[in-house]
């Protein structure tokens, strides 16, 4: 099993960054490894139990998809979520964490557990979770700089 963590701070308010997060149209003008997301059951009224299907490039012109379970919802403050794999044993955790600290400031948490199981796939887990990890991070930073890029988007979650 391999485990990532990642924390970076943001010049963002926590409601705003959630927001962006929450905007699914949105993830792939900021994530590097997104094409689009669907959302295939919204869960209740703060996300929990939301399933989404995020499809993303592949080689060759490929795509891919991996489908997420979306639980311990606290909005503006953080998800758990489930990657269901189609074999048993290959699913990935991970939490995503928002903590505000001064006004207009947050630090995001995030972290990914992984296990991959079958041949060939393991034999390569450390590079193919080098990679992954790599464009997760660059996705975390790409969503700050979005906002700082697009001041009009939620300009009501902005402090004053």
């Amino acid at each position: 099993m391999r485990e990532h963590r990642y924390s970076v701070e943001f010049p963002h308010a926590a409601e705003r960054l959630w927001a962006l997060m929450q905007d699914y149209d949105r993830w792939p003008d900021y994530a590097p490894m997104v094409l689009a997301v669907e959302v295939l059951h919204p869960g209740d009224s703060n996300g929990n139990g939301l399933l989404r299907r995020v499809i993303y490039p592949m080689p060759m012109g490929r795509r891919g998809a991996a489908l997420e379970l979306v639980t311990d919802v606290v909005p503006n403050r953080g998800y758990t979520y489930t990657m269901i794999s189609r074999e048993p044993g290959n699913d990935q955790t991970g939490r995503l964490r928002l903590e505000p600290l001064e006004p207009g400031r947050t630090r995001l948490h995030f972290e990914e557990r992984y296990h991959l199981t079958q041949a060939p796939w393991k034999w390569f887990e450390a590079s193919i979770y080098r990679f992954i990890n790599r464009k997760n991070e660059e996705s975390m930073r790409a969503l700050s700089q979005w906002l700082s890029d697009h001041p009009e988007y939620r300009p009501d979650l902005i402090p004053s």
